[in-house]
Order: C-alpha cells, then structure tokens, then sequence
C-alpha cells in the first residue's frame, strides 16, 4: 500500500493496523480452507475506504485448518509492533457462526473501562467486524456457510506488550488487535491523545472522580518525595497534551482534576498554551518577563529573562530583584484562570515546582481540589 500524508512539512508513509493484519490473514486462511489452497496475497478494504493488499506468510494448510500471517507494517509511525506477524488460524466448528478468539501474543482486558469487557480477548469492535467481513465474504462468494473459529495470535507479542501502554492500562499477556479506520497514519500525537483519553476513561469506569495529571517522570518524583494527595487518586501522564487531558476528564465526569508540573512547562499554561511541546510553542520566557514586568521589572530585567537559557535561571534573576514571590503570585493566577476555563465544570487546580527550589506554589483552585481530595 503506497498511501502518504502531510505533516510538519513532510511527507510520511501511512501503514495499517494490526486489526488490517488479523483481517487479512482470516481472509487468507478462510479461503485457503475452503477451497485447499492458498491464495497468493489478501485483499480487504479499510473502514477509511482504502484498500490493502499484502502477501500471506507462514502457510500452513492441513485437511480441517488453516493459518497465515500477515506482517504488521506501521509506514513511517513505527512502534512496538511493526514488524510482528500477525496471525489467523481458521478451522470448522459446528452451526454457521463465525466465532473470534485470541491466542498466545494477544492479550486479556483485565481492567473496565477498555473497548472489549474485562475477561475478552484485547481483540477491538472494528477489527472484529472487519475479520468477520473479511471471512464471512469469502464465504459468501463460495457459497459455503459452515461455522469457523478464527484464532489471532501474535508470535513476539507478549514481548512487544511490555513496550506499550498495555499493562499499565489492564491488558495482559500480549499486545491489543487495534484500528478504527485499519491504516495507521503517522502522527504520533494522535495516538498519545487517544490513549490518555482512554485511560482517564478507564479510571472513570472504575468510579474514579478524581485524578492528577502529569506531564512527566519529573513530577512523578516530585510526587513521590511529597505526598500531596493520597494514594488512590490516579496519576495519569498527560505528556504535553495539557488541553485534551482537561477535556477527556471533563468529558468522562471527572470533578477535580490536579495538574502537577514543573515551572518549564507549565508556564506555558499561564498564556493559554494548551500543548506545550516546544514546536507548538517554546514562550517560557516571554510570559516570565511579561509577568516580571506587570510587577515593576526594569527594562534591564525584563531583556536579561528574555535571554536567559532557562526557566530556573529566570527565577534566579526574579529571586535577586525581589519578585519571585510576586511574579510566582501572578503566574499562579493566570494558570488557574486558563485551566478554569478549558476544564469547567471540572474544578482545576496546578502545583509548580523546579527541581532545584522544590515546590514554588499550588494555584488558588488547587489549594480546593487538595482540599476536596484529603478530606
């Protein structure tokens, strides 16, 4: 499949998803048993009404069953699947129904809140459709309605598990057979969003509330060196999607949301920037010195923030003209007043540190939801 997209000014190859594999492979294995041979490649249309066609590998054909495999290809946004073969084994059962399981490689949905209920195979609405179309059509065309078993597994997929999201969002024992549209489009950001949003979904499921957002393993140490909420409150890594996490929790029912982060990014937050990754906006210094200014800073400080290198080198200038503490103040103001209204109703609140100086200041909405959170 040679299909390409634009993004950040380059043209990237667009793969398919392992729900196309596991489809394609069923297709292959579906007519290879129903007619004694396999056929030389598969051909499925995608739910984004784009056509795949691939060479089936690892045939293996005997007098009741039949597997293939299709080899995951990912194009240009490669992950911990690309390259594993995904594979469809296709053997008669009784009656017309045709009946999707998982197998070694695939995992196990142990937690609610997932696409699939807790005990199924990892194996998604759209993929299932789209295996069960695929065999159910090569059925059709040879007019034989017998009942099938189609087995996905994924050799190396347990492996390839432990370098996704899977465990930590309660899927166990191997990868998860994924796609709504069957091609993977190279945008990485895309599928972070979905799974932030997933798993504040799956927390809400689970009759969560509440959660803490972070952008990072930084805030994850600032919060094991201090306890702030207590221990069964979720902590959720928003990366820098700052604005869709708010949104996932206000969509999913959340009441308070805590949005701990260090000074670097979150002061990003104090001008409304939402996605803080530094290509979307690297304005550290200017809402610094436009702050610094708006609390009396000499035109002398305000041209040395602007040229400093980094955020703690700011606070040491602010810190020798006796303005930190003002100017942390206002920042903490104009953060809340952004995340009230990117989050409302959820109530929102932030805490800021550095790693030097430790914690700088909770926001007046966060001092509430720490409030509501230690009760």
């Amino acid at each position: 499949m040679e299909y390409y997209i634009q993004s950040a000014g380059r043209r990237l190859r667009c793969g398919y998803t392992t729900g196309t594999c596991a489809a394609l492979a069923a297709q292959g294995a579906a007519r290879a048993l129903l007619t004694g041979a396999f056929p030389t490649s598969a051909r499925v249309v995608t739910p984004k009404g784009l056509t795949v066609e691939v060479p089936l590998e690892d045939r293996v054909l005997e007098r009741d069953f039949a597997s293939c495999a299709v080899v995951k290809d990912g194009g240009d946004d490669v992950d911990a699947t690309h390259g594993l073969p995904i594979t469809a084994a296709v053997r008669f059962i009784p009656g017309t129904e045709i009946r999707i399981e998982g197998g070694p490689g695939v995992g196990r949905v142990t937690r609610p809140g997932l696409d699939q209920p807790v005990g199924e195979w990892a194996i998604n609405r759209v993929p299932r459709r789209m295996i069960r179309e695929a065999v159910d059509g090569v059925r059709a065309a040879l007019d034989c309605p017998r009942g099938l078993l189609v087995t996905i597994s994924v050799p190396g997929g347990e492996e390839a598990a432990r370098r996704t999201f899977n465990p930590e969002l309660g899927v166990e024992g191997g990868i998860s057979i994924l796609g709504t549209s069957g091609i993977v489009e190279p945008m990485s950001a895309q599928a972070l969003t979905d799974t932030i949003a997933l798993e504040l979904r799956q927390r809400a499921a689970q009759g969560c509330r509440a959660a803490v957002l972070v952008p990072g393993n930084y805030a994850l140490d600032f919060l094991k060196e201090n306890p702030l909420v207590p221990s069964d409150v979720p902590v959720v890594k928003c990366s820098n999607f700052i604005g869709s996490a708010l949104d996932s929790a206000r969509l999913e029912g959340y009441g308070s949301v805590l949005l701990v982060g260090h000074l670097g990014k979150l002061v990003k937050v104090a001008g409304g920037v939402m996605d803080t990754h530094s290509r979307t906006a690297d304005c550290r210094t200017e809402i610094l010195c436009a702050h610094a200014a708006a609390c009396g800073a000499s035109q002398a400080l305000a041209q040395a923030i602007l040229e400093a290198a980094t955020t703690d080198a700011c606070l040491d200038l602010l810190e020798a003209e006796g303005l930190l503490q003002p100017v942390i103040s206002r920042l903490m103001t104009a953060i809340d007043a952004h995340l009230a209204r990117r989050a409302a109703p959820t109530r929102a609140g932030a805490v800021l540190f550095t790693n030097p100086r430790g914690l700088l200041g909770i926001t007046p909405g966060g001092e509430a939801v720490l409030a509501t959170l230690n009760k």
